[in-house]
């Protein structure tokens, strides 16, 4: 493991937005996004149903990334994963994915979804080799989320999937 991965606390409200402000820089860089909106909240984000990790930097235990992982009608969905690009491709990311579908699995869920680009290279690539396969937005909440991503414009910077990975519940650790 590169990090330490904790629940997220209400003090790191403030990191949690500043993460996914350096995160986003990124993409909106390299999709030329320049009207992308604004990081979520952190104070809404550790508010919300589900679960938050967050990692730190083992030498320095700096935050260095997150994952929110929501809780919708029983359902979990990956909402959002941000490492800061300075700690980036040293494994946070997978870190932090490997350890929110243990937590998923020990919460229950047979299952855990996402909505990402297909063809940024740190989006749906990288989650496929997590073990996720697009897939089809089957409940209401996921139907939801393409409509909001279209008012959102997301869908013209390239092409959105879902993409879902089964849990096996006789992999708990």
């Amino acid at each position: 493991m590169s990090g330490a991965i904790r629940h997220a606390e209400a003090s790191d409200a403030e990191m949690i937005q500043s993460v996914e402000t350096a995160a986003d820089a990124l993409l909106i860089d390299a999709l030329g996004a320049w009207s992308w909106p604004p990081a979520g909240d952190g104070v809404s984000r550790l508010a919300s149903p589900g679960f938050l990790l967050v990692v730190e930097e083992e030498t320095s235990h700096s935050p260095v990334g997150f994952v929110h992982v929501l809780d919708v009608d029983g359902h979990a969905h990956l909402e959002q994963l941000s490492v800061v690009p300075s700690a980036g491709r040293q494994g946070h990311g997978r870190d932090l994915v490997i350890a929110a579908l243990e937590e998923a699995r020990e919460r229950g869920y047979s299952r855990v979804t996402l909505r990402t680009y297909a063809e940024v290279p740190w989006n749906a690539p990288f989650y496929a080799s997590c073990g996720f396969l697009e897939s089809i937005p089957e409940t209401p909440f996921l139907r939801e989320l393409v409509d909001t991503e279209s008012a959102l414009g997301l869908d013209r910077y390239g092409r959105r999937v879902q993409m879902t990975v089964e849990l096996d519940p006789a992999a708990r650790r």
